[in-house]
């Protein structure tokens, strides 16, 4: 096991019997192509051989930080030293840089796959530190191979390979979700795009309530979007877009999320300009929760749902049958919002801008929707939400918050 710094170098040897052993040192110089010489030989007599477990295997040969990581624009990491343990099956890795980098990350185990390698990484990458969240579902030793490059650059280098003990694994269910990008929680790609002040800059958010909201502080002409996803939903009545709900306000994006049960999500962020047709990719989080929640949906949002548009109540999309509901929303530009269910009910607007009424939800199985004319001078309605009503106690329906 070798690790090399600039100005010395360290071998570490476990020889896998007991006999007598060559152990021959070549180099050559930091920035030579040229073949490496051999310069010293020693003779290792192994008495006794230590029976653990072997190094995984490592194609870069040496171990821990590159001798020129610094010439990479890495300037510290937040572990010293190649072997770096996890005593309950995780780890965060943190670097800071001189500069904003890219990163990528290899972890490789005796009994991980590829498919599940990818389950047990989260990266962050920010202005001046790069992040790598760490699960190891097995026990035993692990290697992580990072690889960075400038935000400009065409090729990702390796430049640290990090040795991990795993003394007591983690729980597989517990593992993150699949498709995580490079770019989880707050950093280089949010600013990118424009957002700026996170609620939660850390890329993983642990909730016992089965709940959180995510905000940012936006640019004026840009629009945000949500995902919400889960490799393995359970049961579920509604589809996961339907437990995600983003509000846009004037300097302001809340992407509010509830769970319909226990696990790990995803939930990743898109973005736009006026200028731009299609949504990009911000960023990601990694929502865990464990407490056996089980929220309503929220209600099913059409494309009129835009900047300055806010549900103030209900904020649950499931509505119980036979009952009044007070409605409370922000439609803004909107000249007449009315509720149209088991009959149409036209909304008054408040000074402060909001539309309100009482509404009776009507039986089981019926749909009741939010609909707004943008313009005087025409008739049709246009439906900017719809919620869904069924039977049951209140206290079953729940509320979305």
């Amino acid at each position: 096991m070798m690790t090399v710094s600039k100005n010395n170098m360290t071998i570490k040897v476990t020889p896998p019997t007991e006999g007598l052993f060559d152990l021959m040192i070549f180099a050559r110089h930091a920035d030579s192509q040229d073949p490496y010489n051999w310069v010293c030989s020693y003779q290792i007599q192994c008495l006794e051989p230590r029976n653990g477990e072997k190094l995984p295997e490592n194609p870069f040969h040496f171990w821990g930080l590159h001798q020129k990581v610094r010439d990479f624009g890495i300037e510290e990491s937040s572990h010293k030293g190649e072997l770096l343990v996890a005593p309950q099956g995780t780890l965060l890795l943190s670097l800071h840089t001189s500069r904003p980098l890219l990163a990528t990350y290899e972890l490789v185990n005796k009994d991980l796959d590829a498919a599940l390698s990818e389950k047990c990484l989260a990266a962050q990458a920010e202005e001046e530190k790069l992040s790598c969240h760490v699960l190891c579902p097995f026990q035993g030793y692990y290697r992580l191979s990072m690889f960075v490059k400038d935000l400009g650059g065409s090729t990702f280098r390796n430049v640290a390979n990090f040795l991990i003990h795993c003394l007591k694994p983690i729980n597989q269910n517990e593992l993150f979700p699949l498709g995580l990008s490079m770019h989880c929680g707050s950093g280089i790609s949010s600013s990118d795009h424009g957002l700026s002040n996170p609620s939660h800059s850390a890329p993983i958010i642990n909730t016992k309530l089965g709940k959180c909201n995510i905000t940012f502080h936006t640019l004026a002409n840009i629009e945000v979007t949500a995902s919400l996803s889960k490799d393995k939903v359970i049961s579920t009545k509604y589809p996961l877009e339907r437990y995600v709900l983003v509000t846009h306000l004037r300097t302001k994006v809340s992407v509010c999320v509830v769970l319909p049960e226990s696990g790990v999500y995803k939930v990743g962020l898109f973005g736009r300009s006026k200028d731009s047709k299609d949504f990009a990719h911000i960023c990601d989080y990694v929502i865990r929760c464990f407490s056996d929640p089980n929220w309503p949906p929220f209600p099913r949002v059409y494309s009129l749902w835009r900047r300055g548009c806010v549900l103030l109540e209900p904020r649950t999309g499931v509505l119980q049958e036979q009952s009044w509901v007070r409605f409370r929303v922000k439609v803004p530009k909107a000249h007449q919002a009315v509720i149209l269910g088991q009959e149409m009910t036209v909304l008054q607007q408040t000074p402060n801008a909001v539309w309100e009424g009482d509404v009776f939800t009507g039986a089981a199985g019926m749909q009741v929707k939010l609909a707004a004319k943008f313009s005087q001078h025409c008739s049709s309605l246009e439906v900017i939400l719809a919620f869904e009503v069924e039977g049951g106690s209140p206290a079953s329906l729940g509320c979305s918050g």
